[in-house]
């Protein structure tokens, strides 16, 4: 029997190949940085060999080069309807009875673990996800508050199908990629209750101007989807890191954003056991809109981690690695997770061309 679930526990940076970028560096964290202090939730991957067992058993490869094989995908009409038919491919395939089997036993251990309500976040985890040069970030689909095993395949499978989104085929395209080798593995995990506290993204470089020597951090309330996709204006934050790492725990720079939606679970019934959105955007009220949505406490614990983490990772690569991360806070405990990190592939690959300079307005006691 083909074992096609990975634990965050068993897995680690070099498992690419088997579970994707997104797993490989969730299991490195899980396994590595825990008892560093650093929260990441538990889960587990589906791998990449349940993603091609699948197009085998349903002998879909041969319809998907039908459709991928010269094509022109900046024909902007011939890529919508190729993509459709491809992910319509994917969707109609069916899941191997062993497959389901161990999801079903791996969502249970869950459950045991937080509780028989456990919400799941699924993520999809691309093999050439994270490289230096590319990021797939953003190309394929997560879907967010899952409840229910019925549910829970439904997502994995639009997981699955979203390796062929139009941007996801374009961008394959764009990177020289063959669309066909680009597989998937899903992330499948316990979702931190962000949409009753606050999310964002955080760097451990200035990514707007690739200065090395703060952490960057922005913040909104809610889900982190509206910071990733630009919908909204976050909070941002710096901290120093060679004054924080001697000890030195102040904000260099605060920037209040609007913060003007905030993405919460919506209240809508599952009737049809499909992954749809539950999720909403709603106002963010005025008083929320014009106070900073995270402490001071939290920028500086967040800071720690970002440090922790660019170390861990720069140690591992034998260089200075920045780091893209992801954190969310959880309105239930009120604790901070990491949910996402992988190499920073913007800015750090910029040559260092910018000047930042800041000032210190204020004078301490010290």
């Amino acid at each position: 029997m083909t074992d096609y679930i990975r634990w965050f526990r068993e897995l680690g940076i070099d498992d690419v190949d088997l579970v994707g970028g997104k797993n490989a560096s969730l299991g490195e964290m899980y396994q590595n940085l825990s008892a560093e202090g650093i929260r990441i939730p538990n889960g587990f991957a589906i791998t990449v060999d349940a993603y091609k067992n699948i197009i085998d058993n349903n002998d879909a490869w041969k319809a998907l080069h039908d459709q991928l094989d010269l094509f022109d995908p900046d024909d902007v009409k011939q890529l919508q309807e190729r993509g459709k038919n491809c992910r319509d491919i994917i969707q109609n395939c069916t899941l191997p009875d062993e497959l389901i089997t161990q999801i079903e036993s791996a969502y249970e251990a869950l459950k045991l673990e937080y509780g028989e309500d456990v919400i799941l976040a699924v993520r999809s985890s691309a093999t050439a996800e994270d490289s230096p040069e590319a990021s797939f970030a953003g190309q394929n689909d997560s879907y967010l508050n899952i409840v229910g095993l019925d549910v829970l395949l439904d997502a994995y499978k639009r997981c699955l199908a979203s390796n062929f989104t139009d941007r996801s085929i374009h961008y394959k395209y764009d990177h020289g990629f063959d669309y066909l080798k680009v597989h998937l593995s899903v992330v499948v995990m316990k979702m931190v209750r962000s949409d009753i506290a606050q999310s964002g993204v955080m760097f451990s470089i200035d990514s707007e101007t690739g200065f090395k020597d703060v952490v960057f951090i922005n913040a909104a309330y809610g889900l982190g989807e509206n910071i990733v996709q630009g919908t909204i204006e976050p909070d941002s934050f710096y901290v120093h890191k060679p004054t924080f790492k001697k000890g030195y725990r102040s904000v260099l720079k605060r920037r209040l954003g609007d913060k003007a939606l905030t993405m919460v679970f919506s209240d809508e019934i599952n009737e049809e056991n499909i992954a749809i959105e539950y999720i909403k955007n709603i106002d963010t009220s005025h008083e929320k809109q014009t106070q900073f949505c995270i402490s001071d406490k939290d920028v500086q614990l967040l800071a720690e981690y970002a440090i922790k983490i660019e170390d861990h990772y720069s140690k591992e690569a034998g260089y200075e690695k920045p780091m893209d991360m992801e954190w969310a806070k959880d309105g239930v405990d009120g604790k901070l997770y990491i949910v996402q990190a992988r190499p920073e592939t913007v800015e750090s690959r910029k040559e260092e061309n910018i000047l930042e300079m800041y000032t210190l307005t204020q004078q301490s006691k010290v």
